[in-house]
């Protein structure tokens, strides 16, 4: 199914730029790609909140 937003991102495809997600884990900053299955699908569960 074609979508406006689809065929927004086809055009555009040749300057997209791939995007580093970091986390923290255990005091400093490592790339989500370098975890393991387990590891990225727990990142993937994991909830956002907003401090009041």
């Amino acid at each position: 199914m074609k979508t406006k937003t689809n065929e927004l991102l086809e055009q555009h495809q040749q300057s997209r730029t791939k995007c580093l997600v970091y986390t923290r884990v255990m005091g400093y900053y490592r790339p989500v790609e370098s975890f393991n299955i387990g590891k990225k699908g727990e990142h993937k569960q994991r909830i956002h909140f907003k401090e009041c």
